[in-house]
């Protein structure tokens, strides 16, 4: 992995070593001013975000290879994904161009910073892109194995197909929500071993799923697979994804077509886009896939990415978050390249805003598992934490919050946090 090429990248901002919005990372993302006016799109930066569409209406974001239009004036990043990757491309220089220390044309110009870079905690983040269609895949061999082992025994742990194909389910875009949203315990059919009969109940055994997320920025034609050599050039950026699940409703409704109720009421994503431009310095080598995989999913050289995770737990009784998982992206078994590749080979067609996940990270070893299903044990290895409560999964009034980044050489390219609160379920039916 190469991050040394943009350490003599400077900013005219100060920004710290441990920001996760250096120069060099530069993420996409929707906000609004908490004093009034429209949606637009901007970039972080240290703790600040920039206005793109003030620097467009200023002149500074001309291009030299396509006319963008108003893109950076709209309510989110879907028009600016379909221009393609050359384009982000071009943009991004710009941006990095006038952000330059030894720049001046916007270092040296006190209005025009003013109006464009604005502090994060005066505005407000939004869901940063109109999502028409949600795929969750299931790509983290241990993750896989962890829960088959569960549900199966040691012997039975992965199905069979796991390791030709990439799992994955159609989720609902619908309820997709930006970090800071909080989420309401769901309410579903639960099935008790010691009851004939379900119940109508709110979620016991409601959890979380670290995950990372991709957006697609130019999709296919209906017909047309994209092949996995190509996969990167259709893919813009990432998030974290915290893909919430109510595993009592999930485990009576899943046969035999998979998870609907206890999945769908909530996936929650970070707020800013990370490109994958800036995290090419940080490509590495995945997991030794065995056996081969056929053609179309077959991948030559580096594929995965070094990506630092973390989740964090504080219920309402604790002062601070506490730990509970460590672990790292480059624990996927199944590339973000193939799990492109395998959706589109029969044919069906990406669109710019879908967005895909990878399903939970986990990793090989007991702190680095992905989800509370996991890390307790199916409630059996209770999480304690510092002030002596213990959770086996999450409870009302929990907040959870998920973090992550890639350390450079003296910098860091982060996704800043992702954060979400359990709210009780409605007392209405």
């Amino acid at each position: 992995m190469n991050s040394t090429k943009y350490k003599k990248l400077h900013a005219f901002i100060n920004i710290p070593p441990e920001s996760h919005f250096p120069i060099q990372n530069l993420p996409y993302g929707v906000f609004k001013p908490k004093s009034g006016g429209n949606a637009r799109v901007g970039v972080a930066i240290g703790d600040m975000v920039l206005n793109l569409s003030t620097l467009q209406d200023a002149g500074l974001m001309k291009t030299t290879s396509l006319d963008i239009g108003n893109v950076f004036s709209q309510s989110s990043l879907n028009q600016f994904f379909s221009l393609g990757r050359e384009a982000w491309a071009e943009v991004r220089s710009l941006i990095q161009n006038l952000l330059q220390a030894d720049n001046p044309v916007l270092r040296d110009n006190d209005r025009l910073c003013s109006l464009a870079l604005l502090p994060m905690r005066d505005v407000e983040m939004l869901l940063p892109v109109s999502i028409g269609d949600y795929t969750d895949f299931y790509s983290s061999k241990e993750h896989a194995t962890n829960v088959g082992m569960m549900f199966r025994g040691k012997d039975n742990a992965l199905q069979p197909n796991w390791v030709h194909l990439p799992v994955a389910y159609h989720g609902r875009s619908s309820s997709i929500v930006v970090s800071g949203t909080d989420i309401r315990r769901p309410k579903g059919q639960i099935k008790n071993a010691d009851r004939s009969f379900p119940d109508y109940a709110a979620s016991r055994l409601l959890d979380f799923e670290l995950e990372m997320g991709f957006f697609v920025g130019t999709g296919n034609t209906i017909g047309d697979p994209i092949p996995i050599e190509k996969a990167v050039d259709h893919i813009f950026g990432m998030v974290l994804v915290n893909d919430w699940s109510a595993r009592d409703i999930q485990r009576w409704e899943y046969v035999p077509l998979g998870p609907f109720l206890g999945k769908n009421f909530a996936t929650s994503i970070s707020p800013w886009v990370v490109t994958m431009e800036a995290l090419e310095p940080f490509i590495g080598t995945g997991p030794k896939q065995d056996p081969e995989p056929l053609p179309y999913l077959k991948i030559d050289g580096n594929w995965t990415y070094d990506i630092h995770l973390e989740v964090y737990l504080q219920s309402e009784r604790m002062e601070m978050p506490c730990r509970i998982c460590r672990t790292n992206f480059k624990y996927i078994y199944w590339s973000i390249n193939q799990q492109i590749a395998h959706h589109t080979i029969n044919g069906c067609n990406l669109r710019p805003g879908d967005l895909l996940a990878t399903g939970t990270v986990s990793g090989p070893r007991p702190e680095s598992f992905g989800s509370m299903l996991e890390l307790a044990w199916q409630g059996t290895k209770p999480i304690q934490l510092p002030n002596g409560e213990a959770r086996t999964y999450i409870e009302d009034g929990d907040r959870i919050t998920m973090t992550g980044w890639c350390q450079g050489d003296g910098y860091r390219v982060g996704f800043g946090e992702l954060t979400g609160k359990i709210l009780p379920a409605l007392s209405r039916n």
